[in-house]
């Protein structure tokens, strides 16, 4: 049994169909990467899986439970989390207070002010080794707005590690990065495909080759191929589809 298991996924806004009967399995421990065109319905994949939009039909079960229909903190609960493709940190607090909220919620405490929350050593130990994980633990008293964009991504990885996830769902986590930036997300990314399974959207191709032990392709709602990295480089549905598309367009 796969980890995550999707099944006939429909969502449509109007006559507009975004996912259209999507199937999708992704494997325990596996970076299972998503890609496919502008408009080929691959944010809204993520808002269905981790509850953050509705879905018209079809089925998606985590570690053999059925989520439809269950809101987004009951899948954080079960073990499904998420990044966003903007960036949704609290500007104004630290970066060890934006996870320590994190871990309290996690814990299911109810949200407090964050004086006392600075004030327990459980709750700043859990988020440090989140920060930890991302490589940022040196900017923990640092107020979030400070942090260079890179930084916030990885603040917000550390911010989705706190909830204990079995499965990460990331939105377009090079986004809006620098080469050096990027770089240093990838290597972060590299390290927690060993620690928890993850599921990229990115439009970086360079990083889905790289990183990916499966990809699949997202075109007009519908999954038209899954494989290896070097099964979708050499498939000529995919080429025709998206890939050669994207080389035309970095050779222009």
């Amino acid at each position: 049994m796969s980890l995550l298991e999707v099944r006939a996924l429909r969502k449509s806004y109007g006559a507009l169909k975004v996912t259209d009967d999507l199937n999708l399995a992704v494997e325990e421990g596996e970076l299972h990467a998503i890609i496919g065109p502008n408009g080929a319905g691959k944010s809204t994949l993520i808002a269905q899986l981790s509850g953050q939009s509705g879905s018209d039909g079809g089925s998606v079960r985590f570690a053999g439970a059925e989520m439809m229909g269950q809101p987004m903190h009951a899948r954080v609960r079960a073990g499904m989390s998420r990044s966003f493709q903007i960036t949704s940190i609290l500007p104004g607090f630290t970066a060890l207070e934006n996870v320590a909220t994190a871990v309290q919620a996690r814990a299911g405490s109810s949200f407090r002010f964050l004086a006392p929350v600075a004030e327990e050593t459980a709750l700043n130990d859990a988020a440090m080794q989140a920060l930890a994980r991302v490589g940022i633990e040196s900017r923990a008293r640092i107020r979030a707005g400070r942090l260079s964009h890179g930084e916030k991504r990885q603040l917000e990885l550390a911010i989705a590690l706190a909830t204990e996830p079995r499965l990460l769902l990331l939105d377009e986590p090079l986004a809006g990065t620098s080469g050096s930036e990027a770089e240093r997300l990838i290597g972060v990314m590299r390290n927690l495909k060993r620690q928890v399974t993850l599921v990229l959207i990115e439009h970086d191709m360079d990083a889905v080759f790289a990183l990916a032990d499966r990809i699949s392709v997202l075109v007009y709602g519908r999954i038209i191929a899954t494989g290896s990295p070097a099964e979708i480089r050499g498939d000529p549905q995919v080429r025709a589809a998206y890939l050669g598309e994207e080389t035309a367009r970095k050779e222009g």
